[in-house]
């Protein structure tokens, strides 16, 4: 996806920054979290843009191909604290890589997750959970109720779980793992809640929600073996972490091309915004023994 407006007028890496951040407030982000802009000038001129979900050595690769001034990506860099960012260490490479080629590097990540729209709006979207959707973990401080981690939704039409399951895989992008499932296939769906990313902290969420079906990712072994055992909640699906926050990158490269356009006036700001197809789920392949 490519999606571009045009004028004479250069814009830069602050113009960027400044239009994203009014999207997606750094504030909006949880207290442990490293969002923002993590390298590059802020004067340097900004001309095309590659959002990705992991700052990694594919996206760097990516980047340079297409020529981009900055990278906007949905997983921190420097997520946990670091001494060094020498060349031969793996955060210091993607650093050093960056810096040498002018590529600026920015991150939203929680602040992302819990905006309306956000990360969560889009995996309901791609798997086909309609709205009005709503949070699964409402945001406090938010007086209109909007935004909040995961969201709640439904289906347009009722779907046993196995054909739910089916759709959810078809409608992510392919991993070496693909989708897990628990619960019974012939179970009906039409409640749904989602949470992009990691979600077995919201496990208790989904049950209280009285969901038909929880989609998420990274669950664990202990959570999910004990969620199941008790009767009554929502069926399980669980996704790698990549695919289900892929989606949300192309809605942000619309918003963010949307508030150039406002800031740079009626003729727009002249930046080229793409969305990278790199698959940079940590897992290459799967082994089973028949």
């Amino acid at each position: 996806m490519a999606v571009s407006t045009s004028t004479a007028q250069p814009t830069t890496l602050s113009d960027v920054v400044t239009a994203f951040e009014e999207i997606y407030p750094p504030s909006w982000a949880a207290s442990w979290d490293a969002v923002g802009l993590v390298c590059g000038d802020p004067a340097q001129s900004v001309d095309r843009i590659l959002f990705a979900v992991d700052p990694v050595d594919a996206v760097v690769d990516e980047a340079l191909t297409r020529g981009v001034d900055l990278i906007i990506t949905h997983h921190p860099l420097m997520l946990r604290g670091v001494t060094s960012v020498a060349a031969d260490t793996p955060k210091g490479r993607i650093v050093h890589r960056l810096i040498r080629s002018g590529v600026a590097l920015y991150t939203a990540h929680t602040n992302a997750d819990t905006a309306a729209p956000g990360v969560s709006d889009a995996l309901a979207r791609a798997v086909g959970v309609t709205g009005p959707l709503r949070p699964l973990d409402p945001d406090t401080t938010d007086p209109e109720g909007r935004r909040g981690i995961g969201r709640i939704g439904e289906l347009p039409a009722p779907l046993v779980l196995r054909d739910f399951a089916d759709q959810v895989a078809r409608e992510l992008p392919a991993t070496a793992a693909g989708i897990r499932v628990a619960g019974d296939l012939d179970r009906l769906v039409t409640t749904v809640a989602v949470s992009g990313g990691a979600g077995d902290s919201l496990l208790g969420a989904a049950r209280a929600a009285g969901v038909d079906a929880y989609v998420t990712s990274d669950l664990r072994h202990h959570p999910a073996s004990e969620f199941v055992e008790q009767a009554g909640g929502p069926a399980l699906i669980d996704t790698a972490h990549f695919a289900s926050e892929w989606p949300w990158l192309a809605d942000g490269a619309r918003h963010l091309d949307d508030a150039l356009g406002r800031a740079g006036g009626p003729n727009g700001a002249n930046v080229e915004i793409h969305v990278s197809t790199t698959v940079t789920d940590a897992w290459s392949q799967t082994f089973r023994h028949v």
